[in-house]
């Protein structure tokens, strides 16, 4: 049985798949160890590659992501103390950009490039700060200096001499025949980047039955003096959730550099120094496909071998024990189980605040009017009815905004500066309290967006997406579907940004009411935008769902005597 003392590198798979990859590449195989660490339930596979003798661990069978990357490593390094630093080896989602000739069976090897950082960024860890992108708060520290030595190494090598991953690979499934169906290089002409757009609409069928060539990006192939595949050093993108969103990818790509998605480095967070290496097995988009798992975990492993081949095993032993620095951050931690069950808790937020970030990015393409929306930071200052004035006005808005028998349309007018729009505020004001408050725009002459109607229909259109979450896959599915819907006629907007997804939402039992508040619509600059906006907003009402679940859908319209407008009931 082996000595698991004598055991100095740690080597960690998510998938079955990059678990055969790893030992593929092992020049020799030892025994299982002798002994484990009480509660240690981490399957082994011992070996040497050189002069260094690895663990191989793999996660449980259907278990993926943070939480389950950080207890493997747990246990590892209880159960094989003298580990010096782990290589997390496996597959991963690509981010190719007019800079980045990234392709399928590529490697990726997370690498600080400069920075202070270990090459990985944590991309459901971040601030969302107001007119910001995303901006991420979390990074792996940078590997342990004998890994960064030998990466310095093993790219000299390569760039003087050229690498030998599919030579070795070659080699490896002459040892094992029966890895070749699996893990052999796929027909090139099976790796098809589809423009960002594109989306695969059923999971169900492949792409060769769906997607059309026509909107495959053409690339040149690569020539001779290119090594194939191509081995790309740069940050890493982990997360708590699988990526299949090619806009989300392309804009981490464009504004952060990723290179690479994948789902368990951030899991090890700072307690197992290690280096994260990735085959490209798919392009982080609707069209993944399992197609290149086993050629894309193949070169991983074999450049994982490459990289420990670089290193003399006296450096090993210099390092500090893996598992020291776990002990030095143990009492901050207070118990690790403790700390994966809240990792746990963690992902399902983080799943939630990922989702919103792809939402956030399809939202950008519906402009809002700056400062139209009430509580906006341009009418903070702006006043409302002061306590105990207009009480009747306010008493009577409140009356038929909950009657049941209410008409749809509530036209409050009067002379300029009578303060119509104060009890307007007030009413929204209200209203939000309430968390009725459904949308709001306040028109203001001169005052840019708020001054026409340009931006009307998709300022309310956001403002329901934050106000009904049921609302929201069906304006995604438009926004994808027709990106440029913000610029289409005022009839197309309402139809396809507000009246088709209130249409697709489904009754409930508990009917309740729906206001929105529109100020100050004749300081609209266009006559007739004014007269589409009466025309086309209460027909939500004749929406049987909408009547179902809400007992009014209510706009109350607020304008000057002078209005240019006529109503018609």
């Amino acid at each position: 049985m082996a000595d698991s003392a004598q055991y100095t590198v740690g080597w960690i798979c998510a998938l079955q798949t990059e678990y055969v990859a790893a030992r593929a590449f092992l020049d020799e195989r030892h025994p299982p160890p002798s002994t484990h660490s009480p509660n240690d339930n981490n399957h082994y596979t011992l070996g040497k590659i050189g002069d260094h003798l690895v663990v191989i661990a793999v996660l449980p069978d259907g278990e993926y992501g943070v939480a389950a990357a950080a207890s493997i490593a747990e246990s590892m390094l209880h159960s094989f103390p003298n580990i010096r630093f782990g290589l997390m080896v496996g597959i991963g989602g690509g981010a190719p950009t007019s800079k980045q000739d990234i392709r399928l069976g590529d490697v990726v090897v997370s690498s600080s490039r400069g920075n202070d950082h270990g090459g990985v960024s944590f991309y459901d860890l971040g601030k969302e700060l107001q007119d910001e992108d995303f901006r991420p708060t979390g990074f792996l520290n940078q590997a342990p200096r004998v890994l960064r030595t030998a990466l310095a190494g093993v790219q000299t090598l390569h760039e003087e001499e050229g690498h030998q991953l599919q030579e070795n690979i070659r080699l490896a499934l002459e040892r094992n025949p029966r890895l070749r169906k699996k893990y052999a290089r796929p027909n090139p002409t099976s790796d098809r980047l589809y423009q960002s757009d594109f989306v695969h609409r059923e999971s169900e069928r492949s792409c060769d039955e769906l997607c059309s060539d026509d909107r495959v990006i053409i690339r040149p192939e690569r020539g001779d003096d290119i090594d194939d595949p191509v081995i790309h050093y740069g940050l890493i993108a982990s997360g708590s959730k699988l990526v299949r969103n090619a806009t989300f990818r392309d804009k981490l790509a464009a504004k952060q550099g990723i290179l690479c998605f994948e789902m368990e480095a951030a899991g090890l967070r700072n307690l197992f120094p290690c280096l994260v290496i990735r085959g490209i097995c798919d392009y982080s988009d609707s069209h993944k496909n399992k197609q290149w798992q086993g050629y894309a975990a193949m070169t991983a492993a074999a450049y994982a071998r490459d990289l420990l081949n670089q290193i003399i095993p006296q450096q090993v032993q210099a390092e500090q024990r893996a598992s020291e620095i776990l002990g030095v951050l143990q009492p901050q931690l207070d118990d690790m189980s403790e700390l994966v069950s809240n990792v746990q808790i963690t992902v399902s937020a983080s799943a939630r605040d990922l989702e919103s970030v792809v939402q956030s990015i399809d939202l950008d393409k519906l402009p809002v009017a700056e400062g139209a929306e009430f509580g906006s930071y341009k009418e903070q200052h702006e006043a409302e009815c002061l306590p105990g004035t207009r009480t009747d006005l306010l008493r009577r808005v409140e009356e038929w905004a909950h009657s049941p028998k209410g008409k749809c349309v509530f036209w409050l007018y009067g002379l300029a500066g009578t303060g119509k729009s104060t009890v307007s505020r007030s009413t929204a004001s209200l209203f939000k309290k309430q968390r009725l408050l459904a949308a709001s725009f306040f028109f203001k002459r001169n005052g840019g967006d708020r001054g026409n109607a340009r931006r009307f229909f998709s300022t309310i259109a956001r403002q329901l997406f934050a106000s009904i979450p049921e609302l929201r896959p069906a304006l995604i599915r438009t926004i994808k579907k027709e990106p440029d819907i913000a610029v289409q006629s005022f009839n197309e907007q309402f139809t396809k940004l507000i009246y088709d997804p209130l249409s697709q939402l489904e009754p409930q039992q508990e009917s309740s009411l729906l206001l929105i508040v529109i100020d100050a619509l004749d300081e609209c600059d266009n006559d007739q935008d004014i007269q589409l906006i009466l025309h086309l907003l209460p027909r939500v009402q004749d929406i049987k769902s909408v009547s179902q679940r809400w007992s009014l859908v209510e706009f109350l319209f607020v304008n000057a005597s002078t209005c240019r407008v006529s109503i018609k009931k």
